[in-house]
Formats: structure tokens, C-alpha cells, sequence
């Protein structure tokens, strides 16, 4: 066999490899979605996504569906994005057994733990959101209303809303795994981090300003747990790179 021959036979069984991966995770999925829609039920998990809401308007007042089926696509869609966030761990460890026969030994201790954390950060994120945020962001706006105009939020503007917010969040709990990948790749030094720690909290405060409401509440709540969880990474990075570095070689 010659090496062209060798080499696209390997392409083709890593294609097969990625396929197989991505199906077992797309399955993965679809059995939490349909155990959600068994129990608690689409309709059930979007009144608990919208109790925050709710909670901020008069007595009695509830939300509104101005398009015909949005009262059934809407609850669908945010049961697809709950079964894809629970499904997380095993979404991302089906990502780390189709790189993992790439890697070296120590390169395997590094991984594993990146995947733990990176599906708990961004499950943390979303809970700080939702059981944080959004109760007092909702309150902020419903206090700041004027009390000529009848607040009546469309459902599916809400969810536009929500999963923004809880991507927001997500993402940028994922600070820690970030600093420490850039670090372990060498890209950047811890101690080039924190001589640019400044520059990182006054991005933190940009990026929350951005991405959250023009109240302060909401920026505080997204740009501090940002500086901390940077500071988080900066204290994890050297044990990562100490305990993923190649073993030296015998003399």
C-alpha cells in the first residue's frame, strides 16, 4: 500500500470515527429530550422558565403568544435546549474519545478534567442566570416601567431572551478552561496574564455591558464572577501544566 493510499484510508476511518461520535452524542440527546417531554412535560419546563418572569408582573398578568403555533413550538425548543445542556457531559466526552487515541498519555491527563469542568462551568453559568440574574434584571425592568404601559412579554421574544442570557453566562463561566488551555498550549504565561490583569477586568466590565441589560445589577452579577473565575484560572493553570508535561527521558 502505498502512502497516499495509507493516508486517505486513515482520513476515511477518522470521517467514520467523527461520524459514529457525533451520532452516539446526537442520541444522547434525543433520550434526555424525550424523557423531558415524557416528564416533566414541554409545557411544565417552560412555566419554571418563566417563573422569573412572572414574578416581576402584577397579580394575575401572564405572558402572550402572538403567533399561531408558538404556544407548541416554543415549549419544544426550550425542551431541545435543556436536553442539550444536561446532555453536556456526555456531548463533550464524546469529543474526547474521538481526540483522545491522538494524544499522548500526559496529554490524556489534561483532557478528561477539561471536559468535567468545562460541563460544570457552563451548567453553573446557566443556574447563576437563571436563579440570579434574572429575577432581579426582571424586577429592575418592571420597577423602571412606566405605570401607563401594561407589560405583557411575547413568549417567544422571552426565549429569545432567556437563551441568550444563559448563553452569555455559559460561555463566559468558561474562563478558567480558557486560561488554562492557553496556557498549556503556550500561547500565553501565567505570569503574562497577570501582569495583563488590568486590561482582563476592564474587559470583563465591556463584555458584561454588552451582552447583559443597561442595568448595573446584571453587569455586576456577569462581570465579577468573570475577573473571578480569571483569577480561578490563573491559580489552576501551573498545576495543569506541572501535571500534563511529557515525562523527561531517562539519561
Amino acid at each position: 500500500m502505498t502512502d497516499k493510499a495509507a493516508g486517505e484510508e486513515t482520513f476515511i476511518s477518522h470521517l467514520v470515527e467523527l461520524r459514529d461520535r457525533l451520532v452516539k452524542a446526537t442520541i444522547g440527546v434525543a433520550i434526555i429530550c424525550a424523557a423531558l417531554m415524557i416528564w416533566p412535560g414541554p409545557s411544565h419546563i417552560y412555566d419554571i422558565i418563566a417563573a422569573p418572569m412572572i414574578a416581576s408582573l402584577p397579580v394575575g398578568s401572564k405572558m402572550i403568544a402572538t403567533g399561531v403555533i408558538s404556544p407548541f413550538l416554543v415549549p419544544m425548543k426550550v425542551t431541545l435546549v435543556l436536553s442539550l445542556i444536561l446532555a453536556l457531559p456526555w456531548v463533550f466526552y464524546q469529543v474526547w474519545a474521538f481526540v483522545a487515541p491522538g494524544l499522548y498519555q500526559h496529554e490524556k491527563r489534561l483532557v478528561l478534567p477539561l471536559v468535567v469542568s468545562s460541563s460544570f462551568l457552563f451548567m453553573s453559568g446557566v443556574a447563576f442566570c437563571y436563579f440570579f440574574v434574572f429575577g432581579r434584571v426582571f424586577k429592575f425592568i418592571s420597577d423602571f416601567s412606566p405605570t401607563s404601559i401594561a407589560v405583557t412579554p411575547d413568549i417567544e421574544n422571552y426565549l429569545d431572551f432567556v437563551m441568550s442570557m444563559c448563553l452569555a453566562f455559559g460561555a463566559t463561566f468558561e474562563v478558567p478552561v480558557v486560561v488554562v488551555i492557553l496556557v498549556r498550549m503556550g500561547i500565553v504565561s501565567v505570569e503574562k496574564l497577570k501582569e495583563v490583569r488590568p486590561y482582563a477586568i476592564v474587559g470583563a466590565f465591556v463584555i458584561a455591558a454588552i451582552v447583559t441589560p443597561p442595568d448595573v445589577v446584571s453587569q455586576l452579577a456577569l462581570a465579577i464572577p468573570m475577573w473571578l473565575l480569571f483569577e480561578l484560572g490563573l491559580l489552576v493553570a501551573p498545576a495543569f501544566v506541572r501535571a500534563t508535561q511529557a515525562p523527561e527521558e531517562p539519561v
